[in-house]
């Protein structure tokens, strides 16, 4: 007989197990990150090794938007295993706070950060990104890199997000609308008392994914025999799933902005309509397209 267990997990649980079983699958091969290296071509940072859309191109406007003065509080929303932020921590002079719902990915965050920044400059948690644990208006920056899709309440993670932002902060963040889907950032901005500052197109961005999720489809057995069938079977079911959707997507980096002077109250957003990357199937990388 088969014994059911007495409770199902809840969906925060199962993500951070099936990134958790990523990260450990990754951190024994260097194929994910030569497929990465092969789909952006030079466009990508090696040193940051994020599973995710950043390139050279994302990491400079990223922190052009930002606009961090040395010595400011960076947060890295969704940090997977810390590159981006680390990244950005050192080229700005900023003291980092990334969090992730992966136990595995941060404690890999927290190892490599020695090679970005001074001891003391970069601390890493676990966190959802609805249920940060910061204090309010606590950091003077924020990213959040291909991660925004995971959230199970897209407007109460910009909420959450936008509390933690100073007056006069910033929150960047990579977004992505299906062909016909129509934005509802403004709405959600606002009600986290937050304006949409920048709006930046991305084109390359889907045809990066398509050039990936193919390279994955071509390399099922090397990725079967580096990583095991488990991890390599959630990243063909990932590519075969979301090569349809990619003609027609629309991405952006969106820059968001706590006003120096309090707005007035906000209204209800609206909450976007998720494509639940974790219901069709097992979360596979670091970042998952929105």
């Amino acid at each position: 007989m088969t014994h059911l267990p007495a409770t199902t997990p809840a969906p925060a649980v199962r993500l951070a197990a099936q990134f958790d079983a990523f990260h450990t699958a990754r951190a024994r091969s260097t194929l994910v990150a030569r497929l990465y290296a092969t789909a952006m071509g030079d466009d990508y940072p090696h040193e940051v090794a994020a599973s995710s859309s950043c390139d050279w191109p994302l990491l400079g406007l990223l922190a052009a938007r930002l606009r961090l003065r040395p010595g400011q509080v960076l947060a890295d929303a969704g940090c997977g295993t810390g590159g981006v932020g680390l990244w950005l921590a050192r080229a700005t002079a900023a003291f980092l706070e990334g969090f992730d719902v992966s136990p595995a990915a941060v404690a890999q965050a927290t190892a490599r950060s020695s090679r970005f920044v001074p001891a003391g400059r970069a601390a890493f948690r676990v966190a959802p990104l609805d249920d940060i644990g910061l204090p309010d208006r606590s950091v003077h920056g924020a990213v959040c890199v291909d991660a925004f899709a995971l959230a199970a309440n897209r407007a109460a993670a910009v909420r959450e997000l936008g509390r933690i932002l100073a007056p006069g902060a910033r929150l960047v963040l990579t977004r992505a609308l299906r062909r016909g889907a129509a934005p509802v950032w403004e709405e959600q901005a606002r009600a986290a008392g937050l304006v949409v500052e920048h709006v930046d197109e991305r084109p390359a961005e889907p045809a990066m994914w398509a050039r990936l999720y193919q390279l994955w489809i071509d390399h099922a057995d090397e990725l079967r025999r580096e990583l095991g069938n488990d991890q390599a079977q959630n990243m063909l079911h990932e590519a075969h799933r979301m090569l349809p959707a990619l003609p027609g997507r629309r991405a952006v980096l969106l820059t968001l902005r706590r006003p120096l002077a309090e707005p007035a109250a906000p209204e209800a957003a609206d909450t976007m309509t998720r494509p639940a990357p974790a219901g069709d199937g097992p979360a596979t990388s670091e970042r998952s397209p929105q």
